[in-house]
């Protein structure tokens, strides 16, 4: 059996149909998780998918005050800088919603690498599991700040630190692969051409980062998808569109 055959794909018209389908997904796992444990745990994903999927959540039936806000990745920049995954994040949705501020567990990247790392996993310690993690995946079939060869892939921490980044800024921290494949459910968001051929190749059974991510859905433009022979689709009608 090779990648494709176990793939939980949904394939979408394109980036705006992506976002739309994950920000219904959210909604959907906070009513759960809060009817279930009074709590929904949910790991924020950087880029530009993502940041329109948050843009949408603004007027969303959440019950925001039980939400407590994680981030799978963040750059080692300043507090505040305008690259930051927790700026963006800020700007597009947590300042538009009533989600109490000590929920919001920031990754404090401007401490450096280790130290922010050693942190968050201390934060992450108290966590039994994640209720969803939203991913993106980058033309390299990175996923948060795991970057194909780095040696932050083969560290079991909960965060891990990560440096000579091929993408700048080159110091960095991501949540590992012990926190992603605990999760309980995990949404991977591709959009655009250019996610194409690393979409290709994990097909094809190349454990690129994002593919290490176990149990995923996958939410896939047909931008990205090219020919891919998927489980299940956007439109519901068994076809894509």
């Amino acid at each position: 059996m090779n990648a494709a055959d176990s793939m939980n794909v949904t394939i979408c018209t394109d980036a705006e149909d992506v976002a739309q389908h994950a920000a219904a997904a959210v909604e959907q796992a906070a009513a759960s998780a809060i009817a279930a444990r009074g709590l929904f745990h949910w790991v924020l994903a950087g880029g530009t998918t993502p940041k329109r999927c948050y843009e949408l959540l603004r007027e969303a039936d959440i019950d925001w005050p039980k939400v407590h806000v994680w981030f799978g990745d963040e750059r080692c920049l300043p507090a505040g800088d305008a690259e930051r995954n927790d700026r963006m994040a800020d700007e597009a949705l947590l300042n538009h919603v009533a989600i109490p501020p000590l929920q919001i567990h920031r990754i404090d990247a401007e401490s450096g690498p280790e130290v922010a790392a050693d942190h968050y996993a201390a934060l992450l310690a108290d966590v039994a599991q994640m209720d969803l993690v939203l991913l993106g995946m980058g033309e390299d079939g990175h996923t948060a700040s795991l970057f194909p060869g780095n040696s932050a892939l083969d560290d079991q921490r909960l965060a891990v630190p990560v440096y000579n980044s091929p993408k700048l800024p080159p110091e960095r921290v991501s949540m590992g692969y012990a926190v992603l494949n605990a999760a309980r459910r995990c949404l991977i968001m591709v959009a655009g051409s250019g996610k194409a051929d690393a979409i290709s190749r994990i097909r094809a059974g190349e454990k690129l980062p994002v593919a290490c991510i176990s149990g995923s859905e996958w939410l896939i433009d047909r931008h990205a998808a090219g020919e891919m022979i998927c489980t299940s689709y956007c439109s519901g009608a068994g076809s894509p569109k």
